[in-house]
């Protein structure tokens, strides 16, 4: 390894970064020394204008596009401490596209065509709770706290805690679970002894469950968060405490969920006839 992207990982490091994102800026700083063949030390602005360039030909997502400029700009602001070369580097935006989600009949359908057990414990879980998929992988057998009836998040995004209310229903099938199965750690451990279930594994079951429920929306795990989410505002949640309880940083990274609630949209005509000024008696008789 070289000196610089030692330097480069501890940086990030003393950050407090996560594993996952260091390693993803690291990958993507690796990519962008490789187009050119130099070192990241001996590119400057134009160099980085035409990698962008690159990406943009070579029809990369805008994630991708983005991480690469969160980890140049990192790389050339804090690590090579050179922050000119990177005074003008724009992001891509972010296309807005509405997520999938499950209506409350689906997600039923859904779990009661999970395999009992490991499988179903892990959608009712994943459901229930709103959890991104990297947070029920880490959940450990010490995050659940009967006693306060939650699930405490201790790896959200951002290194951020938080806990999550759970029901008497999800914690008798929590019970059940760890009786039949013993995980010593991690709640749903991995083939490897100190190590969780791989996220691959749970993307897998998600398809297999769907295609057995005979459902023909396209599933994958995140589509139970955002249904969680929907379904929170459709009960009448206000939207600060389903913020709370998803671990969004941003007001706006919740509010999208508004858009997607179908009893929202049911009650707008409703709402609008309410606000209308009533008719005259002229505007009546004619």
């Amino acid at each position: 390894m070289s000196p610089l992207r030692q330097r480069f990982i501890d940086d990030m490091r003393l950050r407090n970064l996560s594993p996952q994102t260091i390693e993803a800026y690291v990958l993507a700083v690796l990519k962008f020394s490789r187009h050119f063949g130099k070192s990241p030390d001996a590119l400057g602005p134009d160099h980085i204008r035409q990698y962008q360039l690159h990406l943009i030909d070579q029809k990369a997502s805008w994630s991708q596009f983005n991480q690469g400029v969160c980890a140049l700009r990192f790389l050339y602001n804090v690590t090579l401490q050179r922050p000119h070369v990177i005074k003008h580097l724009p992001f891509a935006k972010r296309p807005r596209i509405l997520p999938d989600v499950l209506t409350r009949e689906e997600v039923a359908q859904l779990l009661a065509a999970a395999r009992p057990g490991r499988d179903r414990t892990i959608l009712e879980v994943k459901y229930s709770c709103g959890l991104r998929l990297r947070e029920l992988l880490g959940l450990q057998v010490g995050d659940i706290d009967s006693a306060r009836m939650a699930l405490h998040i201790r790896r959200g995004k951002g290194q951020k805690e938080r806990f999550v209310p759970i029901t008497p229903r999800l914690l008798e099938l929590l019970r059940a679970y760890w009786l039949e199965y013993r995980p010593a750690t991690y709640l749903f451990p991995g083939l490897k002894p100190g190590t969780p279930l791989h996220d691959g594994t749970v993307q897998r079951l998600c398809k297999r469950t769907a295609q057995r429920a005979g459902l023909t929306k396209r599933i994958h795990p995140h589509t139970l968060r955002h249904s969680f989410a929907t379904h929170l505002l459709e009960a009448g949640v206000d939207l600060l405490s389903v913020q709370k309880l998803l671990g969004h940083s941003h007001f706006n990274t919740t509010a999208k969920y508004l858009h997607i609630s179908q009893r929202r949209l049911a009650e707008l005509p409703k709402i609008l006839e309410a606000l209308a000024p009533p008719m005259s008696t002229a505007e009546g008789e004619s």
